[in-house]
């Protein structure tokens, strides 16, 4: 693992907890059923984005911490729905049962909705500390509205609408691409956006990350997508096989599998050329495409 992703990905599980809201022991039933997904696991891709960002741009990553952390909150909570009998209907996600099978549905919406609204709560926090430094203010404001946007209904939610209409349907590429660029792909560009707000970063390489981040989200989704047909449940921690099961389109099933692995890697190429020009100062970034690619292919098919 590279040394500035597990630094990363060491703050947000250290901190992970410590922007939640002091919840009543009257319903500490919805706290028990927060921190379960929340530590259930998972590579923290987002968050590690996040201070990544940051510290590319000039930021401190440890001021980041709450956006990071907010950004892991609302990733959980989309997850704990994604999985709920009336969404996929599914029973593990990163290798443990999911949150419904072990305390209900309604419990589970709730945390969802929790984990939500905790996120908000966390991030207005923090902008309350900078009343006094309108410049500092200003950087938290739009990390929290790219977040907002990212999260909301002209990102993730939008995506996630027109992949619930689109199951049993036939989908164009155009479709389907829209479908990945909000569902999957606003998140990750949310992070690098709000990451690269909170350093300060100038505008020529706010476009190279913005950029970089689009591409990154497309190629994520297809690896997905493919790895539901090739991968296994104990390296996934997740059951294959779901979008066939529920006659979702993606893009083995459009394209292929021959055709899916030479367009992750056409937007893996793309996201590389965006943050060429920093050379290694973009190491970080690097690694996080190198994470993406199936280079073990036939390994992976059997």
């Amino acid at each position: 693992m590279d040394a500035d992703f597990k630094r990363y990905k060491d703050m947000i599980d250290e901190h992970l907890l410590d922007f939640l809201p002091d919840i009543d022991h009257k319903t500490i039933t919805l706290y028990e059923s927060m921190k379960y997904s929340l530590t259930a696991g998972g590579k923290r891709i987002r968050p590690v984005l996040l201070l990544g960002a940051c510290e590319f741009c000039g930021g401190d990553p440890k001021t980041a911490l709450p956006y990071a952390c907010a950004l892991e909150y609302i990733h959980t909570y989309s997850l704990i729905h994604d999985d709920l009998p009336c969404m996929d209907d599914d029973e593990l996600r990163r290798g443990m049962k999911t949150n419904h099978i072990v305390y209900g549905a309604g419990i589970a919406t709730l945390a969802g909705d929790g984990l939500l609204s905790s996120a908000f709560e966390a991030m207005n926090m923090d902008m309350l500390m900078y009343l006094d430094d309108l410049e500092e203010l200003k950087k938290r404001i739009k990390a929290s509205y790219e977040i907002s946007k990212g999260a909301g209904v002209r990102g993730m939610v939008a995506g996630q609408v027109s992949d619930l209409e689109a199951e049993g349907e036939p989908v164009t590429v155009e479709m389907l691409d829209y479908i990945n660029i909000n569902k999957t792909g606003a998140m990750i560009k949310a992070a690098v956006k709000a990451g690269a707000d909170l350093g300060g970063g100038d505008y020529d390489t706010m476009n190279k990350l913005n950029e970089y981040a689009e591409n990154l989200g497309l190629a994520f989704q297809v690896r997905d997508d493919i790895l539901d047909i090739v991968g296994n449940v104990e390296e996934l921690g997740k059951n294959t096989g779901a979008d066939e099961a529920k006659d979702k389109s993606n893009y083995p099933a459009i394209f292929g599998l021959d055709k899916s692995y030479e367009k992750m890697e056409r937007h893996l190429d793309l996201a590389y050329s965006a943050i060429a020009p920093f050379y290694d100062n973009a190491e970080f970034f690097y690694h996080i495409l190198d994470m993406l690619e199936l280079r073990e292919r036939d390994k992976e098919r059997n």
